[in-house]
């Protein structure tokens, strides 16, 4: 399949499809949909890449969310295999998250930042983007500024370093920031409902921007309160061409581009 449509970060193999799978990829065969299917912890992981091996039009990451289990760590070593599948195309979704912080603010922090430098360290030695996770506090910037922190020297230090920022949700000055340094920003169905991204989204580089589900979370208007699934990024494609007041062919074929470059996709 030729992709229309690319949703950079879905979690199709999340039990909230087992019902009605087939229905689902039936629906993203329909409208020209492809997905990078993101792990969470090293089973999701180990099931991203599985499912998209086993199907057409499906990529997957690998690598450990900061706020997903407290237990689990990286280990590099346990993913050097499953790093080897064509199918990976990025090292992620890890980050940070001040959102939930659970118990001592410092020793999570401390906690949150071993993880993701792990993961940073990883993806460098393999030439992978990240896929990056950073919610910052309510009503804050917080975690975006510390992660620019930590990001800027290092793509001065080796210009490849790059990725995206999944579910973004800072304001124009951070946006900037990150663009500056070659880190996309990506944007889901909240586009359809909300008000609150439409600056960002209307001063990007386009080629700056990509387009997620973040299935089965955050569906689109149209399917509110319901179970999102990839075959919706149609929207937010649609979204951002209204907010920017561009063609939606146009839009739509730039953000295919840059998930190809940005992932390395052939």
């Amino acid at each position: 399949m030729t992709p229309r449509y690319f949703d950079i970060h879905s979690h199709v193999n999340f039990k909230d499809y087992d019902a009605d799978l087939p229905e689902v990829l039936k629906r993203m065969e329909d409208e020209g949909v492809a997905t990078i299917t993101v792990g969470v912890n090293r089973k999701t992981s180990e099931e991203a890449v599985r499912f998209a091996e086993e199907h057409g039009g499906f990529y997957a990451t690998l690598g450990l969310h900061p706020t997903d289990t407290r237990t689990e760590t990286f280990a590099a070593s346990a993913y050097k295999e499953l790093a080897k599948s064509t199918k990976m195309v990025a090292i992620g979704e890890c980050g940070i998250d001040y959102f939930r912080i659970e118990g001592d603010l410092v020793v999570e922090k401390k906690r949150q930042w071993r993880e993701f430098e792990k993961q940073f360290e990883f993806a460098v030695s393999l030439g992978k983007p990240l896929m990056i996770h950073c919610r910052p506090s309510k009503g804050l910037q917080d975690s975006y500024l510390d992660m620019l922190s930590y990001l800027e020297p290092r793509e001065k230090e080796n210009p490849k370093v790059c990725g995206n920022m999944h579910f973004f949700v800072g304001d124009l000055a951070v946006a900037k920031r990150f663009w500056a340094i070659g880190f996309t920003t990506s944007f889901t169905g909240v586009l359809t409902f909300a008000h609150d991204y439409d600056e960002v989204v209307r001063a990007a580089p386009l080629d700056m921007l990509l387009t997620e589900t973040d299935s089965p979370f955050a569906a689109p208007a149209p399917f509110r309160g319901r179970r999102n699934e990839p075959a919706y990024v149609k929207y937010v494609v649609a979204a951002i061409a209204r907010i920017r007041g561009e063609d939606e062919e146009s839009v739509r074929e730039a953000v295919l581009k840059n998930t190809e470059r940005v992932f390395g996709l052939k």
